[in-house]
């Protein structure tokens, strides 16, 4: 076994007895089957109302060119504030819409998205765009991004240094969209974004506070793909978020 091999399989059972306790699943029937158990786009979850964005409210969108948060991605695109910028092929800023409501953040992009450049691609985007689709909404009504812009080498957790280079960018992300919720996808984000050693299980179900922003934390749909059986309880987390939003938007100013 080379070291990078087992780089990589220790890296994978750190997450997963992180997340999950000392049980690890293998189901690969259940994995292959799971994001066509989840409805298509144009199926939203019963009883859910109808799109509560600003996106409804605007007679017309702004184009990528006139925002300032796209704007801001031309002058960092470029970035050499660490080593991972020499190993990345693209620099993956976010994807989705400037003005969102609700935002999501990941830890790091994965090999795919430092392919293309857009975060959350792949079978684990499909799966993130079908449980939005769960609460009605699609992935041009969020905003999507990671703690750090470029991917660490074999998908190893963030290192602190990383994080320290790469975080300002993602406070000034936050300033410019200006989110109602902000979404921490997995247990490194949630720990990096709280400063926690807590477990997932314990951060879930519960508003935290991130830079002045509501925050709720749920599982990533890479590690919800790798374990089925997280399903029905990142399906919970999404009502939770929308309910958690309709309350935001209901509350009296």
């Amino acid at each position: 076994m080379t070291e990078n091999e087992f780089e990589k399989i220790a890296n994978f059972l750190k997450e997963y007895i992180d997340v999950y306790g000392e049980d690890i699943f293998v189901d690969r029937d259940r994995i292959s089957k799971l994001i066509t158990e989840i409805p298509d786009l144009e199926v939203v979850e019963k009883g859910m109302p109808a799109k509560p964005s600003k996106l409804t409210e605007k007679e017309t969108p702004v184009r990528k060119s006139d925002a300032p948060l796209w704007a801001f991605m031309e002058e960092i695109k470029d970035c050499k504030n660490c080593p991972l910028w020499s190993t990345r092929t693209k620099f993956v800023f976010g994807d989705g819409n400037e003005n969102a409501d609700i935002m999501f953040i990941g830890e790091a992009p994965g090999a795919e998205e430092d392919r293309t450049g857009i975060p959350f691609v792949g079978r684990a985007g499909q799966l993130l765009n079908k449980l939005l689709a769960r609460i009605n909404l699609k992935r041009e009504d969020v905003f999507i991004a990671n703690i750090l812009k470029s991917r660490p080498p074999n998908n190893r957790d963030p290192l602190p240094e990383e994080i320290a280079a790469c975080i300002p960018y993602l406070y000034k992300q936050i300033e410019l969209i200006q989110p109602k919720i902000i979404v921490a996808l997995g247990r490194v984000a949630a720990q990096n974004l709280l400063n926690t050693t807590d477990t997932l299980k314990q951060m879930r179900g519960r508003i935290w506070q991130y830079r002045g922003v509501d925050m709720i934390v749920t599982y990533h749909t890479a590690a919800i793909l790798r374990n089925g059986n997280l399903l029905n309880a990142a399906i919970e987390d999404f009502k939770f978020i929308m309910e958690t939003y309709q309350n935001k938007l209901n509350k009296p100013e």
